[in-house]
């Protein structure tokens, strides 16, 4: 069972800009952390980059969906969703999904975001670390 959502955001900022506006508007602050490793087929490695927040009831991370050395087109940290740009896991109890979606489609320099459905989704098992 995982007890969090993931969101997808499309936005032509860099990493940093964007979780400095995220820490703006949610008023947490999000802080840079060494590379995720994720393993894929033919035992390529690749360093995905993430900022991360967390306290006793909320945990809010933030992940590059491309990897930090710009293999363009062919690794993603979610592959079934490669437009998205990067990818939020959140579990907080204070702000809900909807109310978290609102606040994040409210950023300027965000073009789109979505709720990614965890049902279904291969790719889940890289966010368990």
């Amino acid at each position: 069972e995982f007890n969090f959502e993931l969101i997808g955001i499309t936005s032509t900022v860099r990493g940093y800009k964007l979780a400095w506006e995220i820490n703006q508007r949610l008023g947490i602050s999000l802080v840079k952390q060494p590379d995720l490793v994720v393993g894929f087929k033919n035992n390529e490695e690749k360093a995905f980059s993430f900022y991360a927040f967390q306290t006793p009831l909320n945990r809010l991370k933030l992940f590059k969906n491309k990897p930090a050395d710009q293999d363009t087109g062919k690794y993603f940290l979610i592959p079934e969703f490669p437009h998205y740009d990067f990818i939020i896991l959140a579990a907080m109890e204070e702000h809900t999904g909807e109310q978290l979606l609102d606040l994040i489609k409210s950023i300027p320099s965000v073009q789109l975001t979505a709720p990614i459905p965890l049902e279904g989704l291969k790719s889940k098992s890289n966010f368990i670390f």
